[in-house]
């Protein structure tokens, strides 16, 4: 029995009955929030750094890719580095690489040197989500893990949709230095509060560093990462990406072939011989691609289609964020006592109506409709999402959270990867295919196109618009790339429903009474054995 745990209660866990140390919780909700806020913070200032460095598209777009590679390939290594060295030293390590790295890059002079710095920021940024929610696993008893992650998953979804209002603010109103400047005084304090406040995890001192392990995994996710990054600029069948691709498979193999007979793996693979666990974390990767639909999709509707600007387009996503929000402690408070199984059905049944009723979106829907849509469809996220992380993550004894999470964030970072890159081809190929049908009805080449066109001309001339029948060739070639990408935007929905739809199997593994018994059969498990490196099981 590890040290706070009760009889029969799990090691390394503080009783059941014992209050949320609300104070941790909070600090590492700041850790997360900011690390996924400066994800996409950034989006809306790559125009103006455009201008200001003097680069293209091609080269400031590593200001995001570099971050969002950095931060997959440091993630398998968080479970070794937080058994080894303690996760609350990690946690505070992890805030102050991120905090420098957001002081350099507000003071960088070209497009490479804050790529550089952007690498710096992502270290700390890519750890201090799974090293949060490992530490929230060992200080949150577990009868109350619903409702402390629920409060903790807020950051996932409030961040993703604040990030575009606050850029957009903060380069219209003030300058593009201050979306890195503003990560200094927070990072700061809570790196003083993180050590005054959060108590340090056991350490395992004999633990030995996988070192193929993480070259296998860190190889491997950043082929991946940036074949989907890249795909769609590259082509998708192109001997560039297609290496890629092979390349991340083959050693993505190989890494799962050496962890799995290495005594002392990075990341133990093994754990997916838990359904629960192996259930949840396959729906939860589902699920994100569900979820960045809307995140993806939205703001290239509102935008391109209806021509609001960032800020308003933020602000278009603000109400659903906040429900949200409003809903991650409810389902967290509900998942204690009931269990996920009730709350993912609920929470499926509104997901799937919902996303499958936004395939009609065209340039004529409603702002409000929309808005209304984006609401009720949060309420259903919120309400399974936290859930299914956390029933899956409560079946893993205690001293291998570190480890689980680290593999639950990996999955989700890569899923999210994956969701943006599908979704975005699908769009594209459904835009294509509209388009081409579109012409053929109603386009220029349609016998009473001519005449049509011609009879436009003469009144854009009449309003003082030269140009005649080019103008207005023009104006309807606008008019059906806009339609076009309005319809393909609604199909995307459609084959984001079907995707959601593959998830509906794997929650019914995830009742209280199957989690419950799964926990007892891994606690004798891994009773014999211990924690990573041979611990004693309390570790």
């Amino acid at each position: 029995m590890g040290p706070g745990g009760p009889p029969g209660g799990p090691p390394g866990a503080p009783p059941p009955g014992s209050p949320i140390p609300w104070a941790s919780v909070f600090i590492l909700i700041a850790g997360g929030f900011m690390a996924i806020l400066d994800s996409s913070i950034v989006n809306v200032a790559l125009p103006k750094l455009m201008s200001i460095f003097g680069v293209g598209a091609e080269s400031i777009q590593w200001v995001m890719t570099a971050y969002l590679l950095v931060s997959g390939v440091v993630i398998p290594v968080t479970g070794y580095l937080g058994d080894r060295f303690g996760y609350k030293r990690l946690y505070i390590a992890s805030m102050i690489a991120f905090t420098i790295g957001s002081a350099l890059c507000a003071m960088a002079w070209s497009n490479n040197s804050l790529v550089a710095f952007r690498v710096l920021q992502a270290i700390g940024g890519g750890m201090m989500i799974p090293v949060s929610m490992a530490i929230i696993f060992r200080i949150v008893p577990r009868d109350k893990l619903g409702m402390a992650l629920g409060v903790w998953g807020i950051t996932a979804m409030l961040a993703p949709a604040i990030g575009p209002t606050a850029g957009g603010y903060l380069v219209d109103n003030f300058s593009w230095h201050t979306i890195f400047t503003i990560n200094i005084p927070i990072g700061v304090i809570v790196s003083i509060l993180a050590r005054l406040i959060l108590e340090e995890t056991p350490i395992v001192a004999d633990l030995k560093f996988d070192l193929p392990g993480f070259i296998f995994s860190g190889l491997g996710c950043f082929f991946l990462l940036l074949a989907l990054s890249e795909g769609q600029d590259k082509g998708w069948t192109s001997q560039y990406i297609v290496t890629l691709f092979v390349s991340s498979f083959f050693l993505l193999l190989l890494f799962v072939i050496w962890e799995m007979q290495t005594p002392q793996p990075m990341l133990d693979v093994k754990l997916f011989r838990n359904p629960v666990f192996a259930a949840s974390t396959v729906a939860t990767s589902i699920l994100t691609i569900g979820l960045f639909s809307a995140i993806f999709l939205i703001p290239i509707y509102a935008q391109n289609l209806m021509g609001l600007t960032p800020m308003q387009t933020g602000l278009l996503l603000m109400p659903m964020a906040a429900m949200s929000g409003i809903m991650m402690p409810i389902s967290g408070k509900l998942f204690d006592k009931i269990g996920a199984f009730p709350l993912c059905v609920v929470g499926m049944i509104i997901l799937i109506i919902t996303t499958y009723e936004m395939r009609v979106v065209n340039i004529d829907t409603s702002l409000e409709w929309l808005k209304l849509m984006l609401i009720i469809r949060a309420a259903g996220i919120g309400l399974m999402m936290m859930p299914i992380t956390t029933s899956g993550m409560n079946s893993i004894p205690p001293f291998l959270s570190g480890r689980a999470s680290a593999m639950n964030n990996l999955f989700r970072q890569i899923s999210a990867s994956l969701g943006i890159a599908f979704l975005t081809w699908v769009m594209l190929q459904r835009q294509t295919y509209h388009m081409q049908i579109m012409s053929d009805v109603i386009g220029i080449n349609h016998p009473v196109a001519p005449g049509l066109l011609h009879g436009v001309g003469v009144q854009l001339a009449a309003g003082g618009i030269s140009g005649g029948d080019h103008t207005a060739a023009a104006l309807m070639s606008l008019t059906l790339q806009q339609q076009s990408m309005a319809v393909a935007i609604g199909d995307t929905f459609y084959v984001s429903t079907i995707i959601v739809l593959f998830a509906i199997p794997l929650i019914f593994l995830l009742t209280k009474k199957r989690v419950e018994a799964q926990r007892v059969i891994e606690m004798k498990r891994y009773a014999p054995k211990g924690a990573p490196g041979g611990a004693p099981s309390g570790v």
